[in-house]
C-alpha cells in the first residue's frame, strides 16, 4: 500500500489512508484529519512518502504511522482500566505522531516525545505549536517533548493525583530501527501494555522488521512479526 495514499490536501491523504484500509477506526480518522501534516512535512506534506527533517532524521510516510497508531490502539485510548494512558514516542522527530498520540488519548493522557537530538526536540515542540489545538494540549500537558536516549526509555514521574496509575507506559512507540528489543523499554511497558518497535533482523542493519510486543495483565509477554520496514537506525546520542 505503500505510496498509493498521497493526496493534494489532508483532508484528501486521511480519505485515501481510510478507502485503502491503512485507518479503520473513526476516532483515529479524526485525529488524523485534525493534526494537518503540512505542519510537519518540509515539502509536499501528503505524499505518502518519508521525508528528510535534517539531522539523518525522516518523517515517516503516513501510511506508517496510521499503521502505528492502529496496532496500539487497544491500549492507547482511555477506559476503565487506564482513564490516563501514557504514551512512550522514542524518536518522536517532527512531532507529527506525538500529537496525533496526544489527540487519542484523552483528556488525562500523557504523551512525551523523546528525542536525543536537542534540535529535534525542539523541532517537534515548534511544530506542534504551529495549530491552536497543539499549543493546546502542550499548554495543558498531555504532550510534551525531553531529550534523552530511547534505549533507555524515559522515566516520568505520576503526576499529582494519579499516582496510582504508575510510571510506566501504556504505549511505547519506537520511531527508529532499534538493533533489538532494549531491556529498559520492555521493563518500562505497562502490564497491561503494547509497543510498536522496528528491529533490525541480522547485524547489517538493512534487513528491518516492525514488531508488536504485548504484556497482559500478569507481565507476560508475546511478540508478533508485522512486517518489512526500513527505518533510520536508533543510534547514540550525538557528541557535543
Amino acid at each position: 500500500m505503500a505510496w498509493r495514499c498521497s493526496g493534494s490536501s489532508n483532508a484528501g491523504l486521511v480519505a485515501n489512508l481510510w478507502t485503502h484500509g491503512l485507518i479503520t477506526e473513526p476516532l483515529v480518522k479524526e485525529a488524523f484529519l485534525k493534526v494537518d501534516r503540512r505542519h510537519y512535512a518540509p515539502a509536499m506534506p501528503y505524499q505518502d512518502s518519508p521525508q528528510s527533517i535534517g539531522y539523518d532524521a525522516t518523517i515517516s510516510a503516513p501510511h506508517m504511522h496510521a499503521s502505528a497508531i492502529e496496532n496500539v490502539l487497544s491500549r492507547l485510548l482511555p477506559s476503565d482500566a487506564s482513564p490516563a494512558p501514557r504514551v512512550l514516542d522514542v524518536g518522536s522527530g517532527s512531532g507529527y505522531l506525538t500529537h496525533i498520540f496526544a489527540e487519542l488519548v484523552g483528556d488525562r493522557g500523557l504523551v512525551v516525545g523523546l528525542e536525543h537530538i536537542r534540535e529535534l526536540r525542539a523541532l517537534g515542540e515548534a511544530n506542534m505549536r504551529k495549530s491552536p489545538d497543539g499549543s493546546r494540549l502542550l499548554d495543558e500537558g498531555r504532550a510534551k517533548f525531553v531529550v534523552g536516549d530511547g534505549r533507555l526509555g524515559w522515566k516520568e514521574p505520576a503526576r499529582p493525583g494519579e499516582e496510582q496509575f504508575g510510571q510506566q507506559w501504556d504505549v511505547i512507540h519506537v520511531g527508529a530501527a532499534a538493533k533489538e528489543v532494549h531491556a529498559p523499554l520492555l521493563e518500562q511497558l505497562k502490564a497491561p501494555g503494547c509497543m510498536f518497535i522496528p528491529v533490525d533482523d541480522d547485524a547489517t542493519g538493512w534487513d528491518q522488521s516492525v514488531w508488536r510486543i504485548e504484556k497482559d495483565e500478569e507481565g507476560n509477554v508475546t511478540r508478533k512479526k508485522l512486517f518489512g520496514v526500513r527505518y533510520v537506525p536508533l543510534t547514540d546520542p550525538p557528541k557535543r
